[in-house]
């Protein structure tokens, strides 16, 4: 199975970098970051070089090794994912997601999972341009995983089951 993340207005350096050492580990084609996501590839010289040094400490080296590329345009980049066949699938609560132990995959299909900002999630405008959202179940009494656990959870299960 092809999966290709998609990081949007993720606030936290270290939560990109874990989720960059994550997605290596579980064989992640290419990572887009967008929104305020810390990114190596925007930003002026100076401030490139202290991001990609604070990434590293999370990623270990795993930013060297997974594609990546920092997107402008969050909407166009679902548009043009979609036009080359992924599935675009959003990891978030919401009333019509799906539990991630019950979603169906299929082997054949490219997915381009959707991970949104720590606190609020996906915005409404991006989980509208999803085809399917999935979340991941809470029994404790806290909403949510911090978005790079919850990116670990989702992989484990897109490719291990």
């Amino acid at each position: 199975m092809e999966i290709t993340l998609v990081l949007h207005d993720i606030r936290s350096i270290h939560n990109v970098g874990s989720i960059f050492r994550t997605a290596e580990g579980f064989g992640v084609k290419k990572i887009y970051l967008s929104g305020y996501t810390p990114s190596p590839d925007n930003g002026l010289p100076h401030v490139r070089k202290k991001i990609a040094d604070r990434l590293h400490k999370t990623a270990l080296g795993a930013e060297k090794l997974v594609s990546n590329e920092y997107v402008n345009d969050i909407f166009v980049l679902i548009d043009d994912l979609r036009k080359s066949g992924y599935k675009i699938v959003g990891l978030e609560q919401d009333e019509r997601s799906i539990k991630l132990s019950d979603y169906k995959i299929d082997k054949n299909v490219k997915i381009a999972l959707l991970l949104g900002e720590e606190v609020k999630g996906i915005t409404t405008e991006l989980r509208d341009k999803c085809d399917e959202l999935v979340e991941i179940p809470m029994f404790g009494k806290k909403e949510s995983f911090n978005v790079a656990v919850a990116t670990g959870i989702a992989l484990y299960e897109l490719t291990l089951r």
